[in-house]
């Protein structure tokens, strides 16, 4: 069985406050809220999960907030840039929105027949808003005054910037299945599966970038989608014999994941789409409290303890 990458599962950054963080992204952007639970690593650490209303692969932005830590830096052997999807006609409200909220954005920028505009998070996390004429996702319902019509429908892409591109492009073709399919300048576009919006990785050749500091304010791992665990053995053995380390599957409740890193230095991820964020809230209820694995709910009253506070919106 030849294994097949279906395209971005989840992102995960790291943040500094964890409220400034969930204001950010459900009360700004309009995400939701769908899970609220710890770093299985680091118990005693948010791990804060946003995506559409019920939490698909190729929607989800997560965050270790670690209060009080040093900013990182972009730079080389990082991915540097996520990239949210709206349909066609959307950027001039997230433009007038953003502004609105005394976020700085920038004029749309034309890049591979798409618009997109740029902008950063509370700790400077860089985003980008990209309008798609092959967005087809359905719309999130309308959350924090943002219209259904205009809300962010998942990924639209990640940018991963190295100082020399060659041996990542390489990897993503031969080992990982991603096609080349375009190319401006120093950027060129991989995509994987059947391809479009959620699919994409912008891979930035910038032979004069200094090595990035993963800290917050930048991405700690990019994952990719497979169905199921058999595709996911598949996959280990598949970069094994790529000449890569990876780690046994790690039991993430809500999906399982295997990591390596490619040979720029990125952290890569592959996870299962299943059993996805409902396997212990309903989705009416999803992200409306604290959720911890079977194997943490012994610990719970000691982790709530040290966990601060946090306000998090109604679904």
């Amino acid at each position: 069985m030849k294994p097949t990458i279906r395209g971005i599962h989840h992102v995960t950054a790291i943040a500094g406050d964890p409220q400034q963080n969930i204001d950010f992204y459900t009360g700004l952007l309009g995400l939701r809220m769908v899970k609220l639970t710890v770093n299985f690593d680091d118990p005693y650490t948010y791990h804060l999960y946003y995506g559409d209303d019920r939490g698909a692969p190729g929607s989800v932005l997560t965050f270790f907030p670690w209060p009080g830590a040093s900013r990182g830096s972009r730079g080389a052997g990082q991915a540097t840039v996520v990239s949210f999807s709206v349909p066609e006609g959307s950027l001039p409200f997230w433009q007038r929105r953003l502004t609105e909220r005394g976020v700085p954005v920038s004029e749309p920028v034309g890049r591979m027949r798409s618009q997109a505009i740029s902008f950063h998070d509370p700790d400077d996390l860089a985003l980008e808003i990209v309008e798609d004429s092959a967005e087809r996702r359905p719309p999130m319902p309308a959350r924090a005054l943002v219209p259904a019509e205009r809300s962010i429908r998942g990924f639209h892409s990640v940018t991963l910037s190295e100082a020399d591109g060659r041996a990542t492009a390489d990897f993503l073709t031969r080992s990982l299945g991603f096609r080349l399919v375009s190319q401006e300048g120093n950027r060129a576009r991989y995509e994987a599966g059947e391809g479009g919006p959620g699919a994409a990785v912008d891979l930035l050749d910038e032979p004069r970038l200094e090595r990035g500091l993963v800290s917050v304010g930048t991405v700690h791992h990019v994952a990719f989608r497979t169905p199921d665990d058999e595709e996911q053995a598949a996959w280990q053995e598949t970069i094994r014999r790529a000449g890569h380390q990876v780690t046994p599957v790690a039991d993430r409740h809500y999906f399982r994941s295997i990591y390596f890193r490619e040979p720029g230095g990125v952290l890569f991820e592959i996870a299962t789409d299943l059993p996805g964020f409902t396997i212990d809230e309903p989705v009416e209820r999803l992200g409306g409290g604290l959720a911890l694995p079977p194997w943490l709910e012994p610990r719970r009253e000691a982790i709530a303890r040290q966990l601060p506070p946090v306000s998090v919106p109604a679904a």
